[in-house]
């Protein structure tokens, strides 16, 4: 019996435990740092590893698992369906029959792989509606890469949110794990600069209840204590890759890829722990340059998307928050915060936001990263931009991440789109893993129709003309 997401929610339970079933979801692993842990199937692409959804009628337990093959795109799943009630609580199971790729687009991206055949199988309309759509391109070739390699040189592009260098500290705040090459791929890749981002909250979360989730109230001091070790690994990683930091205007301009830099940015404001004070502290001490107001954790600033609402919003102290960078000179991102956050920001804030990380969903599920076109728009009319992530589950190539960052463009237009990669962020599998890729992308968007003016926009342009306007 073909089910759909839609007779998962509306079904009573009893109507289908016992069934054999065929359903189309996308895979995701419980704990992305766990290989061993379960895996699970959901109605839409995890935002990251660990993302599940809370409501039990958006995901199915495997029962077995998946091949590695098979972890970083849609799958057809058939089987035996079952309700198991656990601990007052309950969630479906599968025992897989039969696991086979789903059908993702028109053009091929996998053996298999079409865009008519899936939406014949009957998928759910809320998936179906904002899988890649067709693509009549091919992909570019070797001849079209180098090109694209060639004019990127000499022109500022820029990534808005990164981790790259492996720069996240562990958990317990270890600082001695190796750094991995981040100055010689961004030269290759021609990437002149990137948002580095610290983790602000990390000490206090784990991967709970098939999430990423806050699971401790740090200490008074904790959070602040931890950026400091954060922030120091940041600058010893930029010190040991020789590359520059972005502090003003001038050195935005001056930075290319030959000579590339970094903008110091903290995920989360965790660490201000309630005393704005910080936020010149981190001005001056780390030389931040751009602040993104939550990420996992629901702070003294406001609400995030992954967790229910607390504040309605963004609070008078996050307000506050956004001011004092906007004096400052620092961008304010808005990535992981609720859209009723975004809508207080974009009124407080006299300078253009951005939304780092995330792609457009014209219905975001509960607790879902992504984002509807209302809430794109909101950030556009601030001037600002919103940068397009590559998880493979979302864009299993990077002719479809093109066209992500085309159905932004869409919304918003070309002027408010830009790349934000979550390099090394990324727990599940990316598409796009090292800036050596960039020519590769800047091909793919010449080939979906985009000019070179247009692209440069995209791949750097737009967030140069954010910063232009927010810094020193």
């Amino acid at each position: 019996m073909r089910v759909t997401w839609i007779d998962m929610a509306d079904r009573p339970a009893h109507h289908l435990h016992g069934q054999a079933v065929e359903i189309t979801g996308w895979p995701t692993r419980i704990d992305p740092e766990d290989s061993n842990a379960p895996q699970a199937i959901t109605e839409e692409p995890a935002c990251c590893g660990g993302c599940v959804p809370v409501d039990p009628s958006r995901f199915i337990m495997l029962a077995t698992d998946l091949p590695a093959q098979l972890e970083a795109a849609p799958l057809c799943v058939s089987g035996i369906l079952r309700r198991r009630d656990e601990d007052g609580s309950w969630y479906w199971e599968i025992q897989p029959t039969s696991i086979r790729p789903a059908i993702a687009n028109e053009s091929v991206i996998a053996p298999g792989f079409t865009r008519r055949g899936m939406l014949a199988a009957g998928l759910a309309a809320g998936l179906a509606s904002w899988i890649p759509a067709a693509i009549s391109q091919a992909a570019p070739s070797l001849a079209d890469i180098d090109a694209a390699r060639e004019w990127l040189t000499g022109h500022t592009t820029m990534d808005l949110h990164s981790h790259g260098g492996a720069v996240t500290t562990s958990r317990s705040g270890n600082r001695t794990r190796p750094f991995v090459p981040l100055a010689d791929p961004m030269r290759s890749g021609r990437m002149a600069v990137i948002c580095l981002a610290v983790v602000a909250d990390r000490i206090a979360t784990r991967v709970e209840e098939r999430r990423i989730r806050a699971v401790r109230e740090p200490e008074p001091g904790e959070l602040y204590a931890y950026i400091h070790d954060a922030f120091t690994r940041l600058h010893e990683l930029v010190q040991n890759q020789q590359l520059g930091i972005v502090t003003d205007a001038e050195s935005l301009l001056a930075a290319n890829a030959s000579t590339p830099a970094v903008i110091v940015s903290s995920e989360g404001a965790d660490f201000l722990e309630g005393k704005i004070e910080r936020v010149d502290e981190a001005f001056e001490r780390w030389q931040m340059r751009c602040l993104q107001l939550t990420h996992y954790r629901v702070n003294e600033l406001g609400d995030i998307q992954t967790e229910p609402a607390v504040h309605d919003g963004l609070t008078d102290f996050g307000a506050a928050v956004i001011q004092r960078c906007n004096r400052l000179g620092i961008v304010v991102d808005v990535a992981h915060g609720t859209y009723d956050l975004a809508k207080r920001a974009a009124t407080v804030s006299d300078k253009p936001l951005i939304l780092s990380h995330t792609a457009l969903n014209p219905q975001p599920s509960r607790y879902s990263r992504t984002i509807n076109p209302d809430h794109a728009r909101l950030i556009a009319a601030t001037g600002g931009v919103i940068g397009i992530w590559p998880p493979a589950s979302s864009f299993p190539t990077l002719t479809a991440l093109a066209e992500g960052m085309a159905r932004m463009v869409d919304v918003v237009g070309v002027d408010h789109v830009g790349l934000g990669t979550d390099m090394l962020g990324l727990i599940s599998p990316a598409i796009l893993n090292s800036y050596e890729q960039l020519p590769d992308l800047a091909a793919a968007l010449l080939a979906h129709g985009f000019g070179k003016d247009e692209t440069l926009k995209l791949l750097g342009g737009n967030l140069q003309r954010v910063f232009l306007a927010c810094l020193p």
